[in-house]
């Protein structure tokens, strides 16, 4: 059954890991892979990447890519969101620690903000206006 668009919005800001995919050209599948990403009811998506990463080079081509996010339990459910991009800028401390704080508990916020900034290299934020929805609960 198709979620309402209230329950596909709010599912989708829940802390889920995506899936994106973005187009990987002539001849080939999408490029798929899976990513933290942050989201509030009614505005953009965004999702950070290496500068230079494989991903970041679709998606400028592209300039558009595709989210699914799912869970099993207690029912199976998913939302999936495609739409242009909407702009790519720098990654700031304040967004870094916001997304890393969704997804890692607080007392390992620190450590793993260290290791991206030594080992990571430069990342940008890329958002996305969701312009497509598919949704469902299996029950």
């Amino acid at each position: 059954m198709p979620l309402t668009l209230e329950e596909r919005q709010s599912f989708l800001a829940e802390p889920h890991i995506g899936a994106l995919s973005v187009t990987a050209g002539p001849d080939r599948g999408p490029l798929t892979v899976p990513i933290w990403y942050q989201y509030v009811p009614g505005g953009e998506l965004w999702v950070l990447t290496g500068l230079e990463s494989e991903k970041m080079r679709r998606i400028r081509a592209a300039g558009r890519f595709s989210l699914m996010v799912e869970r099993v339990e207690p029912t199976v459910r998913y939302v999936s969101v495609e739409g242009p991009v909407t702009g790519v800028g720098p990654l700031t401390d304040a967004v870094h620690r916001e997304m890393v704080g969704r997804y890692l508990p607080a007392e390992r916020v620190d450590d793993y903000l260290a290791y991206a900034e030594a080992e990571l290299g430069e990342h940008v934020v890329v958002s996305m206006r969701p312009q497509r929805w598919l949704s469902a609960d299996l029950g």
